[in-house]
This record gives C-alpha cells, structure tokens and sequence, in this order.
C-alpha cells in the first residue's frame, strides 16, 4: 500500500504523507526516532527529521515551513505533559490545528489517557511494532482526506 493521496485515472499527482519526525527538550535519546523516521520513509511516507534538543516553537515552525500533514514527537524525558499540549497549543496558534500531533516514547498510561482526551493523536509506548504507528497515520491520513 502507498502512502499518497491523488493519482490514478484521475491525472492528479500523487503527494506522499508529510512527516515530520521531532525531538523536543534537552532529553538527547534519539535511537527510537531515527528508527521511526526510517520506518515512515520505508513505508512511503516524506520525512521530516530535525535532530535534536528542538524547542516547541522550532518544531511548529519547521511544520508549517514543511506544510506536513502530520507531527510525530519522540517523548522520554518525563516531559510530554507540557511538551504535547505547548506544540498544540502552538500549531492551533500558527493556523496548523489541522495536522496530526502524535508520538511516542515514555508516558504512563493516564498521562496519554489525558493527552489523547485533549486532542493529541494516538500515542505509542516501547515495543510497539512501527507498523503500527504507520497504519495509524495512514488510516487518519485517508480519513482526514475524505472529511475536507
């Protein structure tokens, strides 16, 4: 299955899922997310990563710079209770509430319980397969195409 929207008989471009694969705050743990940036771009998607230590504001920035259609931040640092709601926050700010805010890494299940209840995406612990997190994305991609 490809990660793109349009083409076929219709004569429209294809356009791939735009990713952009972040690493919020001072924890320098970076293993998971390259290895989710390289599942995404294996499996079709366009991947954004920016490195390390990136502040909220330079993530939401480099967002809406690469119009991505989804945010996928890398948590261990025990900080996702203000690092998810300040990006969403932020792309609500920037006119970018319409990209999905997702991630994974460290977050105790009522944390994500509370997280997903104020409107961050799916979230994902340790050892979940990558498949999973991309048949997540594909299937919000797909059904955010059909509601616009």
């Amino acid at each position: 299955m490809t990660s793109t929207i349009g083409g076929g008989a219709s004569g429209v471009p294809e356009r791939k899922i735009r990713v952009l694969v972040a690493k919020p705050g001072l924890d320098g743990h970076d293993r998971g997310a390259k290895v989710i940036a390289s599942a995404f771009r294996d499996a079709g998607f366009e991947v954004i990563y920016t490195g390390l230590h990136q502040t909220p504001e330079m993530i939401v920035a480099a967002a809406v710079q690469e119009d991505v259609d989804v945010v996928a931040m890398s948590v261990l640092s025990g900080a996702h209770m203000t690092l998810f709601p300040r990006v969403q926050e932020l792309l609500a700010q920037a006119g970018a509430d319409h990209v999905l805010l997702t991630g994974g890494g460290i977050i105790p299940e009522e944390d994500v319980r509370a997280l997903e209840a104020r409107g961050v995406g799916k979230l994902f612990g340790p050892g979940t397969p990558t498949t999973t997190a991309i048949a997540y994305i594909r299937d919000w991609f797909a059904a955010s195409q059909k509601a616009s």
